[in-house]
């Protein structure tokens, strides 16, 4: 369904431009051909466009948009407008306005403010989406299509989406006595006698409650999604693919299940440039959100959308210059934007499209540039752009299914990572509940493995078949974990694979229910160690037997027939174990009771690979079979290295560098 090579876009805007601006389209789509762009997304914002009243519709905008694309061999993603209602549906049927807290709708004025399970919109939705994709499906510009925009921005806790809650808890536990038991509601006198007495979710304090909260909520996002994707696929002609772009952030989207209804998955990667790209790594700047502060937040938001189905992904939407607020102006370095494509491009990205050709002239996201800015005239992100597409056109085929390596499975729950938001393990600095805990645990361990020198991979819970055939294995972080995954997890350390253990994996159950047994639970006997107490960590605390530090969190560990690699000095006075490894079967298991360090983090996985300490080297297998390799130098001094072996050297990185190996 797409070209086999690596495609360059841009999502691309006319209908913004100020009149002042003139007919730009051909002039626009000239550049864009001049710097390598081959795909534009489009159409997918503007539904008071498509549909200015009701039921009176304007589909022929977009067609000299697309006929110019066609006619200089530019392809388009159209985009179905659902994400953002037109005023008149919004008067006409104020039921829609989606409620963040029960009987309190979110204002109109901004986006994504509906309900998107309310029929009314869902019929006003499927009228717009058959007449914009009948009218284009036929045109030979378009090769696919996006459905709705960045999915699952809210927990909706309408009338009706309750009801259906409760109707679903009906249909799983049949008795309301199996609720009470399951979630525990005898404590603080909440049991339940009648499915009418179940509380509305604003004040709720029971975790089992709040995860059966966010399971459903997702189900909505991934039935919406669905629903569309089927939609179009009933109305599009053969060969053209149907995804949406996610943001993996929302707190309403569980990724694989909602990514098995599309043609493909594709995800939204936006970076924190500048010094945020800088190897070692500097003190991040921000908290943990939607953007990645890092090179190794930069790979984990790659893996992700590789993981989510196990195979090449699209990159739909990445920043080519500042992105964010008026306030958050960091243009990227020279070199810089260059380096994240291929970054993406090294974990399996098809597309690198950028968000967006130009940059807007009103609205809420006026400061988020363009690759042209508010002058229209190209400049140096426009020249480093073309310059990529060059590299791109010249590599073809070579890109085409790349396959990434892997040499250690990162597991990724996002059951566990809900949980922990409801129930923060880490404390911020302020002595606040850390609702960033999972992914701090988990991405210390997966940036230990970019740190060591090692290539990681995140593999969804869902997937972990996939993780297993990895030489390492790490199951950091997950508090929700059934029996049968935790046997799947022992079995393979049993079989001969390595499996790292971190924080509070195999804590609860699948029910959110802290397990009747010594942590971690069934992998216990597995793992040669246990624990019964856990404390923070105010102030990091130096190891001994590994390099680097504990941090923030520590179990304090029962060894029972593990070997102690590592040991802290407790301020009680005595020293403690922190890292145990064990022999088991064929394998080992390493369990490591704290969020580690960088250094620790990395000692984890043995002895360092690193080219050189700015230096990341990935590779990856493209269809014929090739092994390709991507090597970046995160730095403003130019650096030379000798790769292993296997690579041929030495290789010469300038400032802000990435050389690609194995590319003719």
């Amino acid at each position: 369904m797409l070209p086999p090579r690596v495609v360059l876009g841009t999502a691309y805007y006319p209908e913004y431009l100020p009149r002042a601006a003139g007919e730009r389209i051909a002039v626009d789509l000239d550049l864009m051909v001049a710097a390598g762009i081959t795909a534009i997304r489009v159409g997918e914002s503007v539904w008071s466009t498509w549909e200015p009243r009701d039921g009176v519709f304007d589909l022929h905008w977009l067609e000299p948009v697309l006929d110019a694309a066609h006619d200089r061999g530019i392809a388009a993603i159209l985009g179905t407008p659902t994400y953002a209602v037109p005023p008149w549906l919004q008067r006409a049927h104020p039921e829609l306005a989606a409620e963040r807290s029960s009987g309190v709708p979110v204002p109109w004025g901004i986006r994504q403010e509906i309900d998107y399970g309310q029929p009314a919109f869902r019929f006003h939705a499927e009228r717009v989406i058959r007449r914009i994709v009948e009218r284009y499906r036929d045109h030979p510009a378009v090769i696919g299509y996006q459905v709705d925009n960045e999915p699952g921005v809210l927990l909706a806790h309408n009338t009706s989406a309750f009801n259906a809650f409760v109707a679903e808890l009906q249909e799983t536990y049949c008795e309301v006595d199996a609720l009470n038991e399951a979630w525990g509601l005898t404590y603080w006198s909440h049991r339940l006698s009648d499915w009418s007495e179940l509380w509305r979710p604003d004040g709720n304090s029971t975790p089992s409650y709040d995860l059966a909260w966010r399971r459903f909520q997702a189900a909505r996002t991934t039935e919406f999604i669905g629903w569309q994707a089927e939609l179009v696929r009933s109305l599009r002609r053969p060969g053209q693919f149907v995804t949406t772009c996610l943001a993996y952030d929302r707190p309403a989207v569980a990724d694989v299940p909602l990514t098995a209804a599309l043609d493909v998955a594709a995800g939204n990667i936006y970076v924190d440039v500048q010094e945020g790209l800088t190897r070692p790594a500097p003190p991040s700047r921000s908290e943990p959100g939607w953007i990645a502060r890092s090179v190794t937040e930069t790979l984990l938001a790659a893996d992700r959308a590789y993981g989510s189905r196990g195979e090449p992904f699209l990159v739909t939407e990445t920043n080519a210059t500042s992105i964010g607020g008026s306030h958050q102006n960091r243009p990227p370095y020279p070199g810089q934007l260059r380096q994240l494509a291929w970054t993406m491009v090294a974990r399996g990205a098809r597309m690198v499209e950028y968000w967006h050709w130009h940059s807007i002239h009103h609205g809420a996201e006026t400061f988020w540039g363009g690759i042209l800015g508010h002058g229209l005239e190209p400049g140096r992100i426009y020249q480093e752009v073309a310059d990529l597409g060059a590299e791109l056109t010249a590599a073809g085929s070579a890109l085409a299914a790349l396959a990434p390596d892997v040499d250690v499975a990162v597991l990724w729950s996002t059951e566990s990572d809900w949980a922990l938001q409801f129930q923060p393990p880490l404390a911020d600095a302020g002595g606040a509940p850390d609702k960033a805990s999972y992914r701090t645990i988990v991405g210390a361990f997966h940036a230990g493995v970019v740190d060591s020198g090692r290539q990681p991979g995140i593999v969804p819970v869902e997937r972990l078949d996939a993780a297993l055939s990895a030489p390492v294995v790490v199951a950091a972080g997950m508090y929700i974990a059934s029996d049968a995954t935790l046997e799947q997890l022992v079995a393979y350390a049993r079989g001969g694979g390595h499996l790292i253990i971190g924080p509070r994996t195999g804590y609860a159950d699948e029910e959110a229910r802290p397990r009747v047994a010594v942590a971690p639970g069934p992998l216990r006997a597995a793992a040669g160690v246990g624990y019964q107490e856990f404390e923070n960590l105010d102030s990091p605390r130096p190891v001994r037997g590994l390099a680097g530090c504990a941090t923030r969190w520590a179990e304090t560990l029962i060894v029972d027939d593990a070997d102690v690699l590592a040991s802290y000095e407790h301020p009680g006075g005595e020293r403690r174990p922190v890292v145990t490894s064990k022999r088991f079967g064929g394998g080992r298991v390493t369990y490591v009771g704290t969020v580690p360090d960088a250094a620790l983090a990395a000692a984890l996985y043995g002895k360092s690979r690193l080219w050189a300490p700015s230096v990341t080297a990935l590779s990856a297998v493209n269809a014929a079979g090739e092994r390709l390799w991507f090597v970046h130098n995160w730095s403003g001094t130019a650096v030379t290295v000798t790769p292993p072996r296997e690579v041929a050297g030495p290789v010469q990185l300038g400032p802000w560098d990435v050389r690609v190996l194995g590319v003719s």
